[in-house]
């Protein structure tokens, strides 16, 4: 990566980079990793861990160049980190019940939260941050993703349901309310009332302990592998899906769907 952002003789793409840029690329690696986790591909993960390990060493280098920090310093900080996080393993507190090592994890965190903003402050760079519960949540998740993290924090102070058939009905109440905007032709609240359900929808999945990223890629796979069953199965036909009625891909499907 040196050799790829040294002015003159280095790569022209890899040179004009910065962290903005490489940012998008970095989470795209992170879903390949997952994707191959998914499929259970241990090659193509060997090699996609490797794709996400560039994007680490890609961030590293230009921040070096900056004079912040280096790889070394990445894999220091995150040696020190798990160290910290685990007492019971590296220190004194041991045989821990695995709910007093959730607990200490928390505190844990939460003190280097506070310890990283005094530094910040010590430094001039107090930019007025907040010390809210739901701050440290990325913004760059993947919205579900994003949306179970921001329902377990507030869980921990109590603003939760307590029952899984609760929030169940606070969907069907979503649901009701995307219908009276749509027949009020209210594209702007249609829009509103589906963020809202799809919120409901990642709550109902933490609710019943499921990631609901990982159940919608499943979902999606399952979409993938009947809809290309209807384009085998016409093909064998001598037609396409443009030649197709709805009815005839709907019947495919349904036997797609039994053939599973």
């Amino acid at each position: 990566m040196a050799a790829l952002r040294t002015p003159g003789t280095g790569c022209p793409w890899d040179l004009e980079q910065d962290f903005a840029s490489i940012a998008p690329y970095t989470i795209e690696e992170a879903y390949e990793v997952a994707d191959a986790i998914q499929r259970g591909d241990l090659l193509d993960l060997k090699d996609e861990l490797g794709d996400l390990l560039l994007q680490v060493v890609f961030h590293a280098r230009m921040a070096q160049e900056q004079g912040a920090f280096d790889f070394g310093g990445v894999v220091e900080a995150i040696t020190s980190k798990m160290i910290r996080r685990h007492p019971h393993v590296f220190g004194e507190a041991r045989d821990m019940a695995p709910e007093d090592v959730k607990k200490l994890w928390g505190e844990i965190k939460a003190s280097e939260k506070a310890e990283r903003l005094r530094a910040r402050q010590a430094a001039g760079r107090d930019q007025q941050e907040h010390d809210g519960l739901l701050d440290g949540i990325p913004a760059s998740l993947p919205g579900l993703t994003r949306a179970v993290k921001l329902q377990a924090k507030a869980s921990t102070v109590g603003f939760d349901w307590n029952d899984a058939r609760l929030v169940l009905a606070k969907l069907r109440e979503e649901l009701d309310e995307i219908e009276a905007e749509l027949n009020a032709g209210d594209r702007q609240a249609v829009a509103a009332e589906l963020g809202d359900m799809l919120f409901a929808v990642a709550n109902l999945a933490r609710h019943l302990d499921v990631d609901p990223e990982a159940a919608l890629r499943g979902t999606n796979a399952k979409f993938e592998r009947r809809f290309r069953f209807i384009e085998r199965a016409l093909g064998k036909q001598g037609r396409s899906t443009s030649d197709a009625s709805l009815e005839d891909m709907d019947a495919l499907w349904n036997a797609a769907k039994a053939e599973e």
